[in-house]
């Protein structure tokens, strides 16, 4: 159960990110709300996770989810580069991500 908390609390992590960005400086009300509740969400879920899930390995796998959910967001939706070495670099955090799960 842990892992599956973790998974989805950094999915959260990439739709706070997404939202802090639309937020503009929190000068928009809709997204700086959204990154609240998804930020309170993504926290607690990480912190329910690290419960069985020793720091460090919970940490980088909820941080690689985030880093790599929030950069395929921008590539797809928000016209930012898609550039090979820029698909590369993610799928390197991929596998340290699976590989800290297979090696937990």
């Amino acid at each position: 159960m842990a892992w599956l908390v973790l998974v989805i609390s950094g999915f959260l992590e990439t739709a706070w990110a997404i939202a802090l960005d639309r937020s503009a400086g929190f000068s928009r009300l809709l997204p700086s709300a959204v990154f609240v509740l998804t930020l309170v969400l993504s926290m607690a879920g990480l912190a329910y996770a690290l419960r069985d899930i020793p720091v460090g390995t919970g940490y980088a796998v909820w941080v690689g989810i985030g880093a790599v959910g929030t950069a395929l967001v921008g590539m797809v939706a928000l016209g930012e580069s898609a550039s090979l070495p820029r698909i590369l670099c993610l799928l390197l955090v991929v596998a340290g991500v699976v590989g800290l799960k297979i090696f937990h």
